[in-house]
């Protein structure tokens, strides 16, 4: 059988060249398989050690580079044989399992949890119930937000093709509290403060609110 129709034989349009160089390389070192790259420095991480990377980029979306070059430098444990690590290194490692820096959405967990739900659903039942009645009802409706001014980071990581996404309130620097009453008619009484409302400065609200209404 000559080289050509051997190579047929294996796929049509396989080159006889190609089947010349599996012979000889058989011939010469009793092999078929092709050797791995063996050139230049091998990889930085095993699999494992990568792997555990990707894990900690799925726990946290917001992680930045330079944090995740911090923790494997400074765990002994997972990352003992490796003494440095660059950020590109970590970057190439990361596209390779399908992790891409992508826009980060804020989700609120808590909010879409089936127990908030049913409060929720509970509590606009309740609202039309006291609105169907033949007394008439006037709502104030109090709550409090919590913000501030400091910037945050809109990018983040995770797998293609799903978001990447953190938990909030994610807030630096100091809260701005504002405590607010409204009803149908509009704003009733508002306190801006720094820091946290407590129930001593939540009862002095409703002080000051039932002297605009008299509730």
């Amino acid at each position: 059988m000559t080289m050509t129709e051997a190579a047929t034989m294996i796929q049509p349009n396989l080159r006889r060249s190609t089947m010349a160089s599996i012979i000889r390389t058989f011939r010469n070192e009793n092999r078929i398989e092709i050797w791995s790259n063996r050139g230049g420095r091998g990889k930085i991480l095993t699999d494992q050690q990568e792997w555990a990377v990707v894990n900690l980029v799925r726990a946290r979306n917001d992680i930045h580079p330079t944090e995740i070059r911090q923790h494997i430098l400074d765990n002994d444990d997972m990352f003992n044989n490796v003494e440095a690590i660059s950020l590109p290194a970590i970057a190439r490692m990361l596209k390779r399992h399908q992790v891409s820096l992508k826009q980060l959405y804020r989700v609120p967990f808590e909010r879409n949890a089936d127990r908030v739900k049913q409060l929720r659903t509970e509590y606009v039942q309740r609202m039309m119930e006291l609105d169907a009645d033949e007394n008439h009802h006037k709502f104030l409706f109090l709550d409090e937000a919590g913000f501030n001014l400091a910037k945050t980071s809109r990018r983040g990581q995770n797998f293609i093709g799903q978001r990447a996404t953190i938990q909030v309130p994610g807030q630096r620097g100091v809260n701005i509290t504002m405590c607010v009453a409204i009803s149908e008619d509009g704003v009733v009484r508002r306190r801006p403060r720094i820091g946290s409302y407590n129930a001593a400065l939540l009862v002095t609200f409703l002080d000051e609110l039932n002297q605009v209404e008299g509730i």
